[in-house]
């Protein structure tokens, strides 16, 4: 199991493949073991990696009477500790976030931008939660609240399941039951309406029909230039996990169109050779 020292982190991460570093960063509660079926999909054409974040997953939990570390300056150590360069950087909902302010600050450093489940602009009512009150004692499995429909746990109740578990770490719990303050250097999630202007590596924008941010996914794709979107029908946050083989094609071809991997062609949903 590899692990990297990133400041004060201990930061455990996986990674499968060889050649262009494509790393996928996770959501708020979420882990790096959710991107199970991108290493599968990309493993293949990629050196595929994506990392717990502090306080969650294997990964360190931060001192309780200090911020956090801010998770854009994670991202810009995690990648030198690895010595990665001109990387294709994917992320959902709050890793989508960590994306977008690190290349705010890098603007064509990326090979390739995937945000998925994120957005810029005023998030509507209900989606923006306290992270300062304290998770109960009682709780063991962390609930998914919208990350995922409930056709998914009719559909495929064991893939409902293995989110359920895959998230639910010690480390993620303590963290919860001790929330730290957050830690936001420049650019916050305020200065990207204007930042993201700047940024000029190729940008793909992918969010589910049913997610409550699909408005801010929407102006995100309309403000970066070239940027594009893919909404995907009947998906919800989580549109990477619940609706992956969608996701998996759509971001290989838009990675082939950028000559990063050969062109693939639609086998069963999944990323495969013709």
């Amino acid at each position: 199991m590899p692990w990297a020292q990133v400041g004060a982190s201990d930061l455990y991460y996986q990674e499968a493949g060889e050649g262009q570093p494509l790393v996928f960063l996770h959501g708020m509660s979420s882990c790096a073991e959710a991107w199970f079926q991108q290493f599968e999909a990309f493993s293949p054409f990629f050196r595929v990696i994506a990392y717990d974040s502090v306080n969650h997953g294997h990964s360190a939990n931060s001192p309780r009477a200090e911020p956090e570390p801010d998770r854009a300056d994670e991202l810009e150590g995690f990648l030198q500790a690895l010595g990665l360069t001109r990387p294709v950087v994917a992320g959902n909902s709050m890793g989508a976030l960590t994306l977008l302010r690190w290349a705010v600050r890098h603007p064509d450093a990326a090979a390739a931008l995937v945000p998925s489940g994120m957005g810029i602009g005023p998030f509507p009512a209900g989606v923006a939660r306290s992270r300062l009150e304290p998770l109960d004692e009682q709780t063991l499995f962390l609930p998914v609240g919208d990350s995922l429909t409930d056709g998914l746990r009719t559909r495929d109740p064991l893939l409902y399941e293995r989110y359920l578990r895959i998230r639910s770490t010690a480390t993620r719990l303590e963290a919860l039951r001790h929330p730290r303050a957050r830690s936001v250097a420049g650019p916050s999630r305020e200065d990207l309406v204007q930042g993201v202007t700047a940024i000029r590596s190729p940008m793909l924008v992918v969010v589910g029909e049913l997610d409550r941010l699909a408005p801010n996914a929407r102006a995100l794709a309309a403000t970066v230039p070239g940027a594009r979107l893919h909404v995907v029908r009947d998906s919800p946050h989580n549109v990477y996990y619940e609706t992956a083989a969608e996701y998996n094609q759509v971001v290989c071809e838009f990675l082939a169109e950028l000559q990063l991997m050969p062109a693939r062609q639609r086998i069963a949903g999944q990323v495969a050779a013709p």
